[in-house]
């Protein structure tokens, strides 16, 4: 081998290393006040699951979102928590509750759900509102709340809660119906159960209600999962955006939230995504 070649080795492996997880790194040890909950995204492209949860666990994360049961056994290797079960058994976003034709098959799916949740320790399961496609919006809330009436039981009986997600319609999910607060809040008083919650993603509240801390605090027992990402861009949730997440994780933590705050950003071009994960965490360490 040339010493070229050599240097050229000795660089790649250098390089390598760099990128790759701190295998034996000790933990970080984080206050603890918020349970804090990752998603793929937030590790940007070609790290595998298994290198995401080692990370994850090291950086004292405590759960990851929107991973399906075929790799639970993953995340558990690495004490993390399936906290929210991927869509599918609740619909999707643009054909969900909001029309009555979808309602036999959800209820039927949330059913056999809800049972491979509970028995798997995963917390809670997806679920959306639907698109509007010209419906108007109270007979948009009349069937969800018709749809959710009849999967409520079983969810109560399961101990998992069925978070219906809070989208924006102006930038990522046009004509999506629950893009307000108060239409979702309706819709939570009229179900009336405490197993089915608002899943609030604090990036898309800010596009379409903004108002974000005063929102969590009025509508709190309506809330049971919540998403982070910077505004604009859904990219790193740091001093680069508009919105104060350590005044919002705090505001959170003192209201007695015990359920998980997901990162659901994907890393600014350029940045570190392990690093921006730390730093993410951080901010919401409270």
């Amino acid at each position: 081998m040339t010493r070229r070649e050599l240097a050229r080795t000795l660089t790649g492996a250098a390089a390598a290393a760099a990128l790759a997880p701190a295998q034996n790194a000790t933990p970080i040890v984080r206050k603890g006040r918020l349970k804090q909950s990752v998603t793929r995204g937030v590790f940007g492209r070609g790290m595998s699951l298994e290198d995401s949860c080692r990370e994850a666990a090291r950086l004292g994360i405590k759960g990851f979102d929107l991973i399906g049961p075929a790799d639970w056994s993953t995340l558990k290797k690495y004490g993390l928590v399936p906290a929210m079960y991927p869509p599918g058994p609740g619909g999707n976003i643009p054909e969900s509750l909001n029309r009555k034709e979808n309602h036999d098959k959800i209820e039927k799916a949330m059913h056999d759900a809800l049972d491979e949740a509970a028995a798997n320790g995963v917390p809670n399961i997806i679920t959306f509102s639907g698109n509007r496609k010209g419906m108007d919006d109270r007979e948009g809330a009349d069937n969800c709340v018709a749809g959710l009436n009849r999967i409520k039981a079983h969810a109560e009986d399961k101990g998992v809660t069925i978070c219906m997600e809070y989208l924006n319609s102006k930038v990522n999910h046009k004509d999506y119906m629950f893009d307000h607060i108060a239409w979702g809040v309706d819709v939570m008083k009229r179900v009336n159960s405490p197993r089915v919650k608002i899943l609030f993603d604090i990036y898309h509240a800010q596009i379409m209600d903004g108002d974000i801390v005063r929102n969590i605090r009025d509508h709190f027992q309506w809330i049971g999962h919540y998403h982070t990402g910077g505004n604009p861009g859904r990219h790193d949730i740091d001093e680069s955006q508009e919105l104060n997440y350590r005044f919002i994780a705090k505001a959170i933590a003192d209201l007695g939230y015990t359920g998980f705050i997901a990162h659901e950003y994907s890393p600014d071009a350029g940045h570190d995504p392990i690093a921006t994960l730390d730093k993410a965490m951080g901010i919401c360490d409270v």
